[in-house]
This record gives structure tokens, C-alpha cells and sequence, in this order.
């Protein structure tokens, strides 16, 4: 058996490969109980209404199981990270849940760059602004409601030669420009 070779390069997306008011392609995600209860466990949240459906409907009146936080936050940074690259580090990212996400649901999430700047460490940064649609399963695409809105900040590499990951000390500033 031969080894697995190093040789072979992920696509890089560039800080120049990025204009201020590019959209980010969209991607829908079916939720199921599953999802719901996987992340949910994931981060270690016990309470009920994540994943018995008889509290969340009964004790908290909602219809059904839903998203936690860490749940969300951990489908945002899926979206962002799956945009940018292996390349790419998170700097920052603040969401607004809205409504909840209950399984049958689908989550379709869409992004906009809204800002493209360099910092005085010479971190190339992108600030993007996601939205997180939610449609229920009998629902069209015109009655999807906002679930949360998310805006994030992401340190890209300036060419194939930068790398976000080995910015340290005063060359890693993510809050720095917000």
C-alpha cells in the first residue's frame, strides 16, 4: 500500500479572490430529529426540550424538538468554513436566533461578503453577513421565515505563501476593524 501523499493542495481561496457584495452560494440542509439530538448531545445539553418531544410540546408549548444554540452556531461556521476554506480562520461571528428550527424543517443558508480589508498586521480579513431561512415541510419557498442572521469575520490568506492559522500575538487581531 502506498502512502497518502502530502502533495495534494486543497483550493485556497485568496483575500483577492473576494469582492465586497459577492454572494456565497447557498446550501439547505434537511432537518431531522437526528440533527436536532446530535447537536445537542455534541455540546453536552441535557435539557429536555432538545430532544423529548413530549416536554418541548407539552411543558414549553413549541412544536417540537428544536436547535440549540451550539447547534446553530456549529451550522454557521460549517457554512462559513465550507465558503472559505481549509485555509480560512474564523475571527469572529455574532448570530441572532429568531425562531426556532424544529425537525421536517429545512435550514437554507445564504451569505453576502459586505467587506473586504486588510489590518495593520497585514491580515487579509472578509466580513460576511449570513442569513439562516427556515421552511417548515409543507411550506414553499416564499413562506420561508428568517431563523437567525449571523455576521462573521474571516482572516483568508493573501496568497498560497500566507497562513491565517500561524498569526499569533499582535499579527492575530480577529476583533481589531469590526
Amino acid at each position: 500500500m502506498s502512502p497518502v501523499s502530502s502533495d495534494i493542495a486543497a483550493p485556497v481561496l485568496l483575500h483577492g479572490d473576494v469582492s465586497s457584495g459577492d454572494l456565497l452560494p447557498e446550501l439547505a440542509i434537511e432537518v431531522t430529529a437526528t440533527t436536532v439530538v446530535l447537536g445537542a448531545v455534541a455540546s453536552r445539553d441535557w435539557r429536555p426540550m432538545h430532544h423529548d418531544f413530549k416536554f418541548a410540546t407539552e411543558r414549553n408549548g413549541v412544536a417540537n424538538i428544536f436547535l440549540n444554540t451550539p447547534n446553530q452556531a456549529a451550522w454557521f461556521e460549517r457554512y462559513l468554513t465550507d465558503w472559505a476554506g481549509p485555509h480560512a480562520r474564523l475571527g469572529s461571528m455574532t448570530f441572532r436566533m429568531r425562531t426556532s428550527v424544529f425537525p421536517d424543517d429545512t435550514m437554507t443558508f445564504s451569505g453576502t461578503v459586505t467587506g473586504v480589508n486588510t489590518d495593520d498586521a497585514g491580515c487579509g480579513w472578509v466580513s460576511v453577513d449570513v442569513a439562516l431561512m427556515v421552511r417548515g415541510p409543507d411550506a414553499s419557498e416564499d413562506t420561508a421565515r428568517v431563523g437567525s442572521t449571523c455576521s462573521a469575520r474571516i482572516a483568508l490568506p493573501n496568497d498560497r505563501n500566507d497562513n491565517p492559522w500561524a498569526r499569533q500575538g499582535d499579527a492575530w487581531q480577529p476583533t481589531a476593524g469590526r
